[in-house]
């Protein structure tokens, strides 16, 4: 996608957001190409983004509060300090994001592929990580927040937090760890 028709989209985001939807539009960036773009401080709050290619992106600090990022290519893209509150990362590839102290509260990263992801500090608080991919992702976090984790895939270093959710015995026979 073209630098101008990007501004564009942003700028009548914002009008659309800030005037609670009475004015300027919604920005759909839904399957565009937005490999490697400086997305840094983005309002893209409730923007659709459904399998956007964004990865390599620039990501951090940006409001991404209930975006939808449905099947998003994130791979490698730096996501650090971001607001991901209530986005919906279904079947999202994050392999190798840099989310440090991302804010995913309530996020919806079901089948996500999590892999080798830095989520040092993040904040998964009711997160739903069912058939999520997490070999190899690095954090250290309150893990007893996160909402669901049935069959999601975890590496061996992650023992320690998943053994200690308090739903543990529930879910303990669907997990596995590689």
């Amino acid at each position: 996608m073209n630098a101008d028709k990007l501004k564009k989209i942003l700028a009548d985001h914002k009008v659309w957001v800030e005037s609670l939807g009475k004015s300027g539009k919604r920005a759909d960036l839904s399957y565009a190409d937005l490999t490697g773009a400086d997305l840094s401080y983005a309002d893209l709050s409730y923007a659709y983004l459904n399998g956007s290619d964004l990865n390599g992106a620039a990501l951090s600090y940006a409001n991404l509060r209930d975006a939808n990022l449905n099947g998003a290519d994130l791979n490698g893209a730096a996501l650090s300090w971001a607001d991901l509150t209530g986005a919906n990362l279904n079947s999202a590839n994050l392999t190798g994001a840099d989310l440090l102290r991302a804010n995913l509260t309530g996020a919806n990263l079901i089948r996500a592929d999590l892999s080798g992801a830095h989520l040092n500090s993040a904040n998964l608080t009711g997160a739903d990580l069912h058939s999520a991919g997490l070999t190899g992702a690095h954090f250290e976090l309150e893990f007893k927040s996160v909402r669901y984790f049935r069959n999601t895939i975890f590496s061996e270093a992650a023992i320690p937090w998943v053994i200690l959710h308090p739903r543990w015995s529930e879910w303990a026979d669907s997990v596995t760890f590689v």
